[in-house]
Order: structure tokens, then C-alpha cells, then sequence
């Protein structure tokens, strides 16, 4: 928390509130926000138990001004990242949600190898089909006034799912790649495959990326045992032009940043590339199922993000609330 309050503190476009929902820390982060309530317009809303959804919604329904930009703890932002993320709805043609970008900011190699092989470069987005994450992304208040909500009854990916009710209600979007967060990827492989098998147990259970997963399915399940059993080489060759593709962006990543990190760092990253590759299929692979088990059990396989309400149960109640007056 102290980088990203430090961050929010050297904005060169302040913000003029600031709400932070702490779902139930059992360390000294409530401690370190009021610590801070000095140097923000800081309201600290506790919510023990909340998901993310949850408090995303609860920060939401406290928030009062027009425009509401939404980050997460544990990001470091840009200087000039709320006043590029807002510059947009001043526009002739302003949008209603401007999608911001994020950047690894890795710490070990095997954090470089995690945040090449997983985290694009802004020149591979293509804006009319980015889904912006809830790292970074502002829009107007009154498309959540008007009904649409993180969903609730999601634990992981629940900024995908409300991305795309935002698209389904009409919204117009933005991309605006100068409104960066600096983002640290998992510090191991075991807490990286925790993290994917999250987020493809999420599109399970919302019935998210179906064709994207099958593929995956096909590729490890099907072609590769084909290609181990048979061995020709016309099906080998496919297999190595398969994986250089596969491979071949996060190698053009890591290339672009050489210069940013020691050449030991960048041997090891382009060594552990491979690995993470495949760790993050295999978590993908486990969690999907576990997901779609979930869905089965509780709303019935054809029910997705679309039929599912936004919210499926009420917030937990805020505690400790405080609510300074904001900035103008």
C-alpha cells in the first residue's frame, strides 16, 4: 500500500477523493491507511469477508464525483496516470470508460520471464477489442447508477465480466496506453499457477473464453500425445513451428527490455519462458473444469455472464468508515 498512496500522492491531476475498501487484512494495512489520511482526501471503508467484486461495488456506491477511476493495491501509478486516464472525457467526442494499460515492474528473473510471457506490450492491443483491466480504467459514474455492477457471485475475472456488460449496455471505450500502472508479477511459479488457475476457474464459472480453453485442450490432450505417438517428422516440424509461434512474443518482449535489467537476468527469463508457458496452460487446464463444475452446480451449464444478475447478494456491511470532505 505505501507505493501505490505514494503514487496517488504525486499526481500532477490530484484526485479529489480517494476510497479505499479493505476486505478483512489481518496485518497493519488499515494502520498504514489512516496513516495516510493526512496527506489524501483517504476514506478507508472496512468490509471483512468482501470479494473483490464486493468492494469494488461498495467503493462505488460510496464514490461521489462524475468521472471514477479504479486501480488495485499492490500497483505502483504512473505520475501523470490519472490525468491522462480523465483527459479523454473532455473530448468533443468523449467516450463513457477509458482503458488504461499496465506494465510489469519484475523484481527477480523469474519475475521478468512471468511478466514478458504474460503481460502484452501496448503495441499488440488492438483498442476496439481490449477488455481493460481494473488496474487501470476510468468511466462515468452514471453507467453504475444506472444498474451495472461487478458481479458478485464471480471471485476472479470479475473485471472481465464487467467489461463486457459495459459493452452490452452500449458504452463507448477508449484506449489511452500513457495511463500506466507499474504492476509486480507473482514472485514463484507456484504462486503464478494460483493466480491462473484462479482466473481460468473464473472463466469457468462465467463461461468465458469456451473456444480459446477447447484449443488449448486440443493442443495438449490431443495433438502433442499424437505427435509423441506417431513421430513423423512432417507432424514433429508442426509441433516446433507450433511452439516457436507460441513462443515467439514474450521473446520479443524480453528482447525490447534487455537493456532494462542486468544479462543474467535475461539469460534466466529466456530460459524460464518455456516453463511458464506451460505452467500457466497446465493451471489453465485444472481450474476451467473446477469452474464449469461450479457453474453446473449452482446456476446450470447454459446460464454465462449474460444470465447471471450482476449481484447475487448484498455487499458485506462497511465499517470504520470515514468520510473526510474531497478535494476540490
Amino acid at each position: 500500500m505505501p507505493g501505490l498512496l505514494a503514487s496517488l500522492e504525486r499526481q500532477t491531476r490530484p484526485a479529489d477523493e480517494v476510497i479505499v475498501v479493505d476486505g478483512g487484512s489481518r496485518d497493519t494495512t488499515v494502520d498504514v491507511l489512516r496513516a495516510w489520511q493526512e496527506r489524501l482526501p483517504l476514506r478507508i471503508l472496512e468490509a471483512p469477508g468482501s470479494t473483490i467484486a464486493q468492494g469494488r461495488n461498495l467503493a462505488l456506491a460510496e464514490a461521489r464525483g462524475d468521472i471514477v477511476a479504479v486501480t488495485d493495491g499492490g500497483v505502483v501509478l504512473a505520475a501523470d496516470w490519472l490525468e491522462r486516464l480523465i483527459a479523454p472525457f473532455a473530448y468533443d467526442t468523449a467516450p463513457d470508460v477509458v482503458s488504461g494499460f499496465f506494465r510489469g515492474a519484475p523484481q527477480t528473473p523469474t519475475e521478468l520471464a512471468l511478466a514478458v510471457t504474460t503481460l502484452p506490450d501496448a503495441d499488440e492491443i488492438d483498442p476496439a477489442r481490449f477488455l481493460p483491466s481494473s488496474r487501470s480504467v476510468a468511466f462515468r459514474r452514471s453507467l453504475v447508477l444506472a444498474g451495472i455492477r461487478y458481479p458478485e457471485w464471480l471471485d476472479y475475472c470479475e473485471d472481465v465480466v464487467f467489461d463486457l456488460r459495459l459493452l452490452r449496455a452500449g458504452a463507448r471505450f477508449t484506449f489511452e496506453p500513457r495511463a500506466l500502472v507499474f504492476y509486480r508479477p507473482r514472485p514463484s511459479l507456484h504462486a503464478f499457477a494460483v493466480q491462473y488457475f484462479r482466473y481460468a476457474r473464473g472463466d469457468g464459472k462465467a463461461g468465458l473464453f469456451t473456444a480459446r480453453h477447447a484449443v488449448r485442450y486440443a493442443t495438449y490432450l490431443v495433438f502433442l500425445p499424437l505427435v509423441a505417438w506417431v513421430r513423423r517428422w512432417p507432424l514433429v516440424a508442426l509441433a516446433i513451428a507450433g511452439a516457436a509461434v507460441y513462443l515467439r512474443r514474450p521473446y520479443r518482449r524480453l528482447w525490447r527490455r534487455r537493456a532494462e535489467f542486468p544479462v543474467s537476468w535475461v539469460m534466466r527469463a529466456a530460459f524460464l519462458i518455456p516453463i511458464v508457458r506451460l505452467v500457466g496452460d497446465l493451471a489453465k487446464q485444472i481450474g476451467y473444469p473446477v469452474g464449469l463444475w461450479w457453474r453446473w452446480r449452482h446456476y446450470g451449464l447454459r446460464r454465462t455472464w449474460r444470465s447471471i444478475p450482476e449481484s447475487v447478494a448484498s455487499p458485506p456491511r462497511a465499517i470504520g468508515a470515514r468520510t473526510p470532505q474531497p478535494r476540490a
